[in-house]
């Protein structure tokens, strides 16, 4: 079991070793670094860790991901983080054997619920939120590959997280066919985005061979049902999954799934939302039906279209998405601001004009361009309302007025962005 308090120092001193261009940056990513370990961290007596998102008490599979993450890139100077790492993964692989159609987790059974939702079965005692958003199987998977990946640790890849793969990969595949499923979600007295229409179904579909989501990691309602940069993450889990199956032995029928739905979704992404625009450019869409409706945008929770190197889908260079990120980054996307103060992304979650400091930070993660990312740095530095925190969403005119006061992924994304800029100087 780590030593939380060993490792809260050894973060921060690590973090004093590091200067980035202003002062103001560097102070930001100081108490970024240490915040989330300090104040989010719960180490439980069986191993287990477990992370609140920041003001919200419960634990997000895919923002726990996001939170830990860059304590990888430490890992050589300060080697607990893999153990630390281990521990947040332990507590997501219980969540998602606990339940893999829910987003967010209490941390204990104390009935505490966002509010009284309704799905197909009882909403157990230990869920926050049961809003199936498919990008919430893949994260844990995700942080698995890049713990070993990065570090060549591999305590975490035992019986019990392949069968947890297993488990996410037959949610997958039934998901597929969501007219087959039992899934329903349904919210009162709430704002369209917060519940699921025909009875908690979702909207209509086809068939595409993608994996069906009923909500995206902003937790908010697909307006049609195949979320594509979803869909994308399970195409780049199941090839880091493969890659860790290399050296495994009796996972030949988990290996043939994986490959199969992986084909699967290729092919619908390829057929139904993959576009062109009037000049010929090849583009992603962000949501399609099977029917022949599209839904074109780009919001600032990962996964996103914005963010599809930065997972691995493809290469920053890619014609097809430098096409989408040219729409997306531009008014094209109804969900791209610009102000007296910033430019970039928001989301429908929050109001209108406000840019999230997670897509300013993934439009560094996302390019070599040393300038960009220094930019980007700076930008989200000074627009933090003077709090030493990075927020959710913040007004493109006034950067006093923001959503969130404390929001452990925004700042970790921040320190992300900082470690890249670190590698390429």
């Amino acid at each position: 079991m780590i030593n939380q308090n060993k490792l809260i120092e050894d973060i921060t001193r690590y973090g004093e070793t590091i200067t980035l261009p202003t002062e103001k940056q560097t102070k930001l990513f100081r108490n970024a670094l240490t915040d989330t370990i300090t104040n989010t961290v719960s180490v439980r007596e069986n191993g287990e860790i477990f992370v609140a998102t920041g003001d919200i008490p419960a634990m997000w599979l895919r923002d726990s991901t996001f939170q830990v993450l860059p304590y990888l890139e430490i890992a050589d100077k300060v080697p607990e983080v893999k153990q630390l790492v281990h521990g947040v993964l332990r507590q997501q692989l219980s969540y998602l054997n606990h339940d893999p159609y829910s987003n967010a987790f209490n941390k204990e059974e104390d009935g505490g619920h966002y509010s009284n939702d309704t799905s197909n079965i009882p909403i157990s005692a230990l869920v926050w939120e049961r809003k199936f958003e498919i990008d919430s199987l893949c994260a844990p998977l995700f942080l698995a590959y890049h713990l070993q990946n990065k570090t060549g640790y591999s305590d975490h890849l035992d019986e019990n997280f392949w069968k947890t793969v297993e488990l996410a990969m037959d949610t997958f595949i039934h998901e597929q066919n969501h007219q087959d499923s039992a899934y329903t979600f349904e919210r009162t007295d709430c704002p369209p985005s917060d519940t699921l229409p025909r009875e908690g179904k979702g909207s209509e579909i086809g068939y595409t061979g993608m994996v069906w989501s009923a909500f995206r990691p902003s937790d908010d309602a697909c307006t049609y049902g195949y979320f594509v940069p979803g869909n994308m993450f399970i195409v780049v889990v199941i090839d880091q999954m493969l890659t860790l199956l290399n050296e495994q032995k009796g996972y030949q029928e988990l290996t043939d799934k994986m490959k199969k739905l992986q084909a699967d979704i290729l092919k619908g992404i390829e057929e139904f939302a993959t576009l062109e625009d009037e000049l010929g450019n090849r583009y992603y869409t962000y949501e399609v039906d099977g029917l022949g409706n599209s839904l074109f945008m780009d919001d600032a929770n990962v996964p996103s279209l914005l963010s599809l190197p930065f997972l691995g889908f493809c290469q920053e260079e890619d014609p097809i998405y430098q096409a989408t990120r040219q729409k997306i980054l531009s008014h094209d996307n109804p969900y791209y601001y610009e102000g007296k103060v910033l430019k970039g992304i928001g989301s429908p979650h929050t109001p209108p004009n406000h840019v999230w400091p997670i897509s300013l930070a993934m439009e560094g993660l996302t390019s070599t361009d040393l300038d960009l990312i220094k930019n980007q740095l700076k930008v989200i530095s000074e627009t933090d309302g003077g709090t030493c925190q990075c927020h959710e969403g913040i007004d493109v005119d006034n950067p006093d007025n923001y959503t969130r006061e404390w929001f452990s992924w925004a700042n970790m994304t921040y320190c992300q962005l900082a470690f890249h800029y670190l590698a390429l100087i």
